[in-house]
Formats: C-alpha cells, sequence, structure tokens
C-alpha cells in the first residue's frame, strides 16, 4: 500500500516526496524505481521507524511535509495473537507518537490507513488498528489541532503483503493442496492501485478535523471460490488435480468482516465510491490513560493483560478465547 501510495503521488508531481520505512530492502527498491520514473521530484528515503520519537522529530524537523499518509502496521492476525505487544508497539503507541509530531509540526493533513477488521474486532491485530482510529477521533476534540485528519477503512487488498492470493499462487506452484480456512468464509477485496486511489481521493475529501471514510469494496467474495478461480486460471482443475484443504478458522479470525459498526451512520461524499461515518465521540484524556498502562503491558510482554486493557478500551472488542486447542 505505502508503494503505491508513492507511485500515484508522484503522478501529481510534488516538490518532494519522504519514503519513511524501516525496512531496508523495499525501501531501497522504491527509493530506485520512483528517481527512475520521477527523475524532476526530489525522492528522499528515510530508514525510520514510527516507533522511535528521535527518528520521526528528526525526519520532520528536516523535511517538514504537508501531508502525511500513515500506512505503517503489522496486519498479520495469528502473528499479532501470539505476539500482541507488537500490534501495541506498532499500531498503537507509534500512531501515537506520529499523530504528536504531525501537530507539533503543523502538518496540514494526516490520512490513516485502516481496516476492516477494525470494526466489532475479534483479533488483537483488529483492535489495535480501532484504538489507533480512536485516537484519532479523538483529536476533533483537541483544541490545539490544526490538522485534518482522514481515517480510511477498508477490506483485503489483492497481492499486498499478507494477501491470500500470493500464498494460493505458491501453494498452486508446488501442486497443492490450496490451504482455506473455512468453506464459508468471505472477505472483501480491491486491488491495490484502486484502493490507493480512492485512498488519495478520501484525503483530499477531508474538510472536517477528523473524519472516517470507508471505500466501497462491492460484495463479499468466498474465499474457497476465489481459490477454485486461482486453480482454474493456473490450468489445472480444482478438486482434481489440485485439491482444496479446509484447516478451520485461525486464532481471531472471523467468517466475514464488516466496515461499520453500530452508532456509525453512513453518509455519502461527492465520490460514488467513498462513504464519510459519523463517528462516536471520546474522552482523549481517558484514551490517554489507557494508552500509558497498555504501553507498560507492552513492555512486560503481558498478553492477557494486554487483551483485557484493549476490551476496557473498544467495548465490542470479543477477544479469541485462547484456552480453546488450535487447528
Amino acid at each position: 500500500i505505502g508503494s503505491e501510495l508513492c507511485r500515484q503521488i508522484c503522478k501529481f508531481g510534488p516538490k518532494k516526496i519522504v519514503l519513511f520505512e524501516r525496512a531496508e530492502s523495499p525501501l531501497y527498491e522504491i527509493e530506485l524505481e520512483l528517481k527512475r520514473n520521477f527523475s524532476n521530484i526530489c525522492i528522499v528515503p528515510v530508514l525510520g521507524d514510527i516507533q522511535s520519537n528521535i527518528q520521526l522529530e528528526n525526519t520532520f524537523k528536516a523535511h517538514n511535509p504537508q501531508t502525511v499518509f500513515h500506512a505503517a502496521a503489522y496486519k498479520h492476525v495469528p502473528m499479532m495473537e501470539i505476539q500482541p505487544w507488537k500490534a501495541v508497539e506498532n499500531n498503537i503507541l507509534g500512531t501515537e507518537r506520529l499523530i504528536k509530531v504531525v501537530q507539533q509540526h503543523g502538518c496540514d493533513r494526516f490520512v490513516f490507513v485502516s481496516t476492516d477488521k477494525a470494526v466489532r474486532p475479534t483479533n488483537v491485530m483488529g483492535a489495535s488498528k480501532r484504538v489507533a482510529e480512536m485516537l484519532i477521533q479523538c483529536q476533533g476534540s483537541n483544541p490545539n489541532n490544526q490538522t485534518k485528519f482522514a481515517v480510511v477503512r477498508f477490506g483485503n487488498v489483492v497481492g499486498s503483503v499478507g494477501s491470500v492470493v500470493p500464498l494460493f499462487k505458491k501453494q498452486i506452484e508446488i501442486g497443492g493442496p490450496v490451504t482455506v480456512t473455512h468453506p464459508e468464509v468471505t472477505r472483501y477485496f480491491m486491488t491495490i492501485p484502486e484502493a490507493c486511489q480512492l485512498i488519495l481521493q478520501a484525503g483530499a475529501l477531508c474538510n472536517e478535523q477528523v473524519e472516517i471514510f470507508i471505500l466501497d469494496m462491492g460484495k463479499p467474495i468466498k474465499i474457497a471460490d476465489l481459490a477454485r478461480d486461482l486453480i482454474r486460471l493456473s490450468g489445472f482443475e480444482p478438486d482434481v488435480e489440485i485439491k482444496i484443504e479446509f484447516i478451520g478458522l485461525r486464532p481471531g479470525e472471523k467468517l466475514f468482516e464488516e466496515l461499520i459498526t453500530e452508532g456509525e451512520g453512513i453518509v455519502p461524499t461527492t465520490h460514488e465510491k467513498i462513504m464519510t461515518l459519523r463517528g462516536e465521540k471520546c474522552s482523549l484524556k481517558m484514551l490517554n490513560g489507557k494508552i500509558d498502562e497498555l504501553g507498560q503491558l507492552a513492555e512486560e510482554q503481558n498478553a492477557d493483560k494486554i487483551r483485557s486493557e484493549i476490551k476496557e478500551m473498544v467495548a465490542d472488542y470479543q477477544p479469541y478465547d485462547h484456552s480453546r486447542p488450535m487447528n
């Protein structure tokens, strides 16, 4: 998502684009690509981590960005169930630090890439993204805030890191089986370029202090049907030449995802594929106190207490029962 956002932003001819990324190889690759294709734009690679106040402060002081797109997050649901402190450190505390530095440097606009898994979350990853959303929503009641904040919530992106499609392709290449969690599991899907176009558009539409946008993802797709289609497109007969194996839902996974939750009213925008939500107000003071506690629990790597603390913050979070045997 981050790389494609950079490609599309460069098409609008910004004076400078700063690539803030902690993974060295992907940063190097996108830097070379953008410099090759957009030689008239100043491309600045920064090997940095949103968990570091010093790195954020130095980067903003050096480059003074007008608009910030925040797509840095841990996204793998089962991985975050095993190590929930990492979801806290990166998805929550990293977002909190980024919000503060954005406000301190008077950025015009901040666009946060969220997920449908933040709606009625059943896993730590989704719940951590919902807490990040709440942190942003609370900036509407911050009298010192001058930045416009946009949250963009959508489903799965085909071909992105963690997408099921590359996994299925690898499994087909080795002759199967193709593993699907459940016969009835469904997900929303969108291509990376389309998702990024709509993220940029939603950021441009943001006229309030804080707005939550949802993207029209169309109809959810059965993962089993997707697997069969990919097998056929690869020249094989599903369930005959390449088997499909159902392995059971993994910890924290749902059969289906949602894009809105109770209390959020959908309002259309001028763009047919983007809607905005009237979100609930929240207390920044209460949230900050809870986040301090979460930070301490993350340092201690106390998984059970992290889930309990997040449950107090996100009322509709239903933590996975880790006493159940895993498949």
